[in-house]
């Protein structure tokens, strides 16, 4: 999940993070084809389109932007948080446009490029799963070209979306997220706290006794002992622009609502959500991110991989919880390639 933490640390990181250097890697030119905008409602703004969102608490709108034309392979991001941005996907433009693949930037209702309506009413799982049906009802998404990639909440939504809508869909992708929040504290508690150094975990787990998370202390260890080691695999100072820039557009109420405000724990509204008994109904093509380093169970998605019928694991050994960028080859290499294999109707389970 998006870690509360940064937010403060991720303004004073800009300036830092913004003379990063930028990854090259060489991809095969794009059709001519993957440029054509025949006919497209969304050339005036550049492929942005507001949508609107119906709910029981009124009508409110979201923010999507289309890159490239695919007409069999058509992929919506789903970010993290809940509430973060899809900022922190922009590496996804420097693979996928090489490899013809159509794609869509998505704010969820409540980020930072979408309304941010003040109705904690709205932050419900079942209400973010009908708000994804109608966002692809509006850009004409259907069985035959759409897929979803979740990355950490965007995951645990893509697979709430699997289990009510698959037959709308052509495949899923699962990025670094467990079918279970409580397995995932499990794991933060049991396993990655235990590898910290004893005095900074004390340390930290006094600041959380006290409820003082805001405390710049609290952000330090957690920056030291845990993000750069399990969230972004970078020194903190050498993180790319666009993640600094997503967490810094969190919207941390909502966040801390659904999640809480705990780095190794959640008391939010998501505190019991698991999916575990459930992911074997999901029999579209999927596939599971395998990340060796990742604030998640490594064993857990390759669980989940064996569980969902006809899914294949993608294993990032450099990986964390961003392992599009800690593994960035291994993890591009290995999405593109699903998408192809389910494009041409070649793709195989436990690959």
């Amino acid at each position: 999940m998006f870690k509360k933490g940064l937010l403060s640390f991720c303004v004073f990181a800009a300036a830092l993070a913004a003379g990063c250097s930028e990854q090259k890697t060489e991809t095969p030119q794009a059709a001519n084809t993957y440029f054509d905008n025949s006919g497209r409602d969304d050339v005036l703004a550049g492929g942005v389109k507001m949508i609107p969102i119906e709910t029981d608490y009124g009508t409110f709108r979201v923010w999507t932007k289309r890159i490239g034309n695919n007409p069999t392979i058509k992929v919506l991001l789903l970010h993290g948080g809940p509430a973060g941005t899809h900022e922190y996907f922009e590496a996804f433009d420097s693979f996928f446009p090489g490899a013809g693949v159509e794609y869509y930037y998505y704010d969820q209702l409540g980020s930072y490029y979408s309304d941010q309506p003040n109705d904690d009413r709205l932050w419900t799982v079942p209400r973010f799963v009908e708000e994804v049906e109608q966002v692809r009802q509006a850009l004409g998404l259907n069985k035959d070209n759409f897929y979803i990639l979740g990355s950490s909440w965007g995951g645990m939504l893509g697979m709430e979306y699997a289990l009510k809508y698959q037959e709308n869909m052509k495949g899923l992708i699962i990025s670094n997220m467990m079918a279970s929040i409580p397995d995932y504290v499990d794991y933060a508690n049991n396993v990655l706290a235990k590898d910290m150094d004893p005095d900074a975990l004390a340390e930290i787990r006094a600041f959380e006794a006290a409820g003082d998370y805001e405390n710049p202390r609290y952000e330090e260890l957690l920056i030291e002992q845990h993000y750069v080691h399990h969230v972004l695999r970078m020194p903190a100072e050498e993180w790319p622009e666009p993640v600094v820039r997503s967490f810094k557009h969190l919207n941390k109420h909502i966040y801390v609502m659904m999640q809480g405000p705990s780095e190794f724990g959640a008391s939010g509204l998501l505190e019991n959500w698991d999916r575990k008994a459930d992911i074997h109904k999901i029999t579209i093509p999927t596939l599971v991110t395998v990340a060796a380093h990742d604030t998640m169970d490594p064993e857990h998605m390759r669980w989940m991989a064996e569980e969902i019928p006809n899914a294949r694991a993608l294993d990032l050994p450099d990986g964390s919880h961003m392992a599009f960028y800690d593994d960035q080859d291994r993890y591009f290499d290995g999405v593109i390639q699903f998408l192809r294999d389910v494009d041409s109707g070649v793709f195989a389970a436990g690959n």
